[in-house]
């Protein structure tokens, strides 16, 4: 087997062909000298990348925070925690909430005639679960049921299953509820008269359906274990309809309103309403007022969270010692949160109605954080609610919008004065400096192969001045000898 050896260093190779005995590693020689070149600007652009990795750490973490300031406080008035209360006078006829982002104000009138119910139909007698049903094809067709007449609704496709000879009413069942994909709920009952499919629909007149149970067999029976037997139609109906499906009636505000569910959206202002009983001719009032403790709630978490935002700033953005000392994005940042207690944010309001953040009770220290003045907070509140819930919305001004503002105008990567712009400058400095090293690198290695080659040359011509030198002095050594 042949032995594997090592692979020489081409320069070494080259030196000892030519008998070098000097003992230096020439090769060794070129590398450190071709390195010490350049060591010192290469150690200085990584210096400069690494301080300058250590900024846009730094800005990100301070752009990010902003940003997910605003986007939390956008989450806490778009699910609703700042919504106006609702209350009913009758907890029992319906729940009240509203539309996320949307705020109902004052009192409204519900009566509740009728509730929205879903058809169920359950099926003549068989004798056990895994009796048969018979061959062929069956067909649900949906629509409204009114007393012995039936109207399809034809934007609803017809299921048309495939029944085999060995299906029962329990592989039936399972057929019906994948098909119909939830629109019906199908399951066999063991009643006192023996084995019955039931079939359950969806709430909403619409959604009431006949059976069409075309048998295969050649003189169809109408009797168990033929497909016919399990066929519905109102027309002909014996007692197989327990529930007839429709609508929820209603009026709000004596406006006669109907909904295909008991959970009524779509209504004025945003409300939704979640229908449980009925009230004829006692109508009951739902009230929507501000939730004051909420909107206190809110300034206070705001607060907080702007003070934890101030510290990570006034950290990175030291004059001595902050990593974004002199970072034109930091600057203009803490000069944004400086105007941010005195900034309208909610403009062309009535004189006397809350407008700034100060109305809410947002105060500045001297040292850049923020206090929540409660007493200016209770006093807003007081003399105008519905005006400080107004500057909680998602529009186009208030609260949120002067945050999301903030945040996007900061994060802004054509600014150079932003902290986006901050971003981009240093991350193009780095690249300037990334192409550099490379520059250097090629610059090193030139150098390096430069080196060994010369010092090779003149190992070369030092070996050979060896040489005569030693040939010259066996010569002398010679005619002194035969002296």
């Amino acid at each position: 087997m042949a032995v594997l050896r090592p692979m020489e260093n081409p320069g070494s190779s080259i030196i000892s062909a030519f008998g070098a005995g000097s003992g230096v590693d020439f090769v060794q020689l070129a590398n450190d000298l071709s390195d010490a070149s350049f060591s010192f600007q290469r150690e200085n652009l990584q210096s400069r990348n690494e301080a300058l990795e250590a900024r846009i750490s730094a800005a990100s973490v301070l752009r990010n925070s902003l940003t997910n300031l605003a986007s939390a406080l956008g989450d806490r008035i778009r699910t609703g925690d700042l919504a106006p209360r609702a209350t009913i006078g009758d907890p029992f006829i319906a729940e009240v909430s509203t539309t996320p982002g949307l705020t109902p104000t004052g009192t409204y009138e519900l009566e509740v005639s009728q509730l929205a119910d879903s058809q169920t139909l359950v099926s003549q007698d068989f004798g056990a679960v895994d009796d048969t049903v018979g061959e062929g094809t069956f067909r649900i067709r949906f629509g409204a049921v009114d007393g012995a007449g039936f109207t399809e609704d034809t934007s609803q496709t017809p299921l048309e299953i495939d029944v085999s000879d060995i299906d029962t009413l329990e592989t039936l069942a399972g057929k019906i509820n994948s098909a119909s994909g939830g629109a019906l709920d199908a399951y066999v009952a063991n009643g006192s008269g023996g084995a019955q499919l039931v079939i359950k629909g969806q709430q909403g007149a619409s959604n009431g359906f006949t059976i069409e149970g075309e048998s295969s067999a050649a003189v169809p029976t109408s009797t168990p274990g033929d497909l016919s037997y399990l066929s519905w139609q109102p027309a002909t109906d014996a007692g197989e309809l327990r529930q007839t499906a429709q609508d929820a009636l209603f009026e709000l505000d004596t406006v006669p309103m109907n909904s295909a569910s008991n959970t009524v959206t779509g209504l004025p202002e945003g409300i939704v309403l979640d229908l449980s009983a009925t009230n004829i001719g006692s109508p009951t009032t739902v009230t929507f007022a501000n939730d004051s403790s909420a909107i206190t709630s809110v300034m206070s978490d705001f607060t907080a969270a702007l003070n934890d935002l101030v510290g990570v700033l006034n950290a990175e953005g030291a004059a001595l010692g902050g990593t974004l000392g002199n970072d034109p994005g930091t600057r203009e940042l803490k000069r944004d949160l400086s105007r941010l207690t005195s900034e309208t944010v909610m403009p062309n309001v009535e004189e006397g109605e809350p407008s700034t953040l100060g109305d809410l009770g947002l105060s500045l220290n001297r040292d850049g954080t923020f206090e929540l003045d409660t007493e200016r907070l209770t006093a807003t509140l007081d003399a105008s609610p519905d005006g400080a819930a107004a500057m909680f919305t998602t529009g186009a001004f208030g609260v949120f919008a002067t945050m999301d503002n903030l945040a996007r105008d900061n994060s802004l990567r054509t600014d150079p004065g932003s902290l986006g712009g901050s971003l981009v400058r240093y991350e193009a400095l780095i690249e300037n400096n990334d192409e550099r090293l490379t520059r250097i690198a090629e610059q090193q290695e030139t150098l390096r192969s430069r080196l060994t080659r010369d010092l090779v040359a003149a190992e070369s011509r030092i070996s050979t001045s060896q040489s005569t030198l030693s040939f010259l002095q066996q010569q002398i050594d010679a005619w002194n000898g035969s002296n």
